[in-house]
C-alpha cells in the first residue's frame, strides 16, 4: 500500500516505465497472459517501486493476481540471481543452469496450461534464468504466460 506522498510519486514513475515495457512488449507481439491479456499499459496495473532504482516494478490484473514482474539487469549477474534477490520466496525446480521457474510473487504457473515467460529487453530470452547473464541497462521481464 503507499502510504506516502514520496512513494506515490515513484508508483506513478513505475506505471508510466510499466506502460512504455507493455506497449514496447506488445509491438513485440507478446505472449498473451493466461487472463487473454498482455502485461501492458492496457491491463489494470499496480507497481511497487520503479525500475529505475533497482526495484521491481510489477504489473497486476483486474483481480489483483500478479501478471508480471520486471526489474533492471546488472553485469556480471544472472536473471534468476536478480529475481531471488527481488522476490525471494519466488518458487524454482532445479539450479543453476537447470533451474526453472514455477512460481513468483506467490502465483505459481499452472504446469498444465502456463509458465513464467522470460524475456530481456522485450524480446524472449534465448537461454534459461541460470544461464542468462544480465547487464547494466536491460530490463528482465517475467510473464505469466499461457501455453499456445
Amino acid at each position: 500500500m503507499i502510504s506516502t506522498r514520496s512513494s506515490l510519486v515513484r508508483a506513478l514513475a513505475a506505471l508510466g516505465l510499466v506502460a512504455g515495457i507493455g506497449a514496447a512488449a506488445t509491438a513485440c507481439s507478446a505472449p498473451a497472459t493466461t487472463d487473454g491479456t498482455t502485461a501492458s499499459a492496457s491491463s489494470s496495473a499496480s507497481a511497487t517501486a520503479g525500475a529505475a532504482d533497482g526495484d521491481a516494478v510489477l504489473t497486476y490484473d483486474d483481480e489483483d493476481q500478479l501478471l508480471s514482474m520486471s526489474y533492471p539487469g546488472e553485469d556480471g549477474r544472472t536473471a534468476l540471481e536478480l529475481l531471488l534477490e527481488h522476490d525471494p520466496s519466488a518458487t524454482v525446480e532445479g539450479e543453476g543452469e537447470m533451474a526453472f521457474v514455477t512460481g513468483i510473487g506467490g502465483r505459481a504457473a499452472d504446469p498444465t496450461s502456463e509458465f513464467w515467460s522470460l524475456d530481456v529487453d522485450g524480446q524472449f530470452a534465448e537461454v534459461g534464468a541460470g544461464s542468462l547473464e544480465t547487464k547494466d541497462g536491460e530490463t528482465i521481464t517475467w510473464t505469466l504466460t499461457a501455453f499456445e
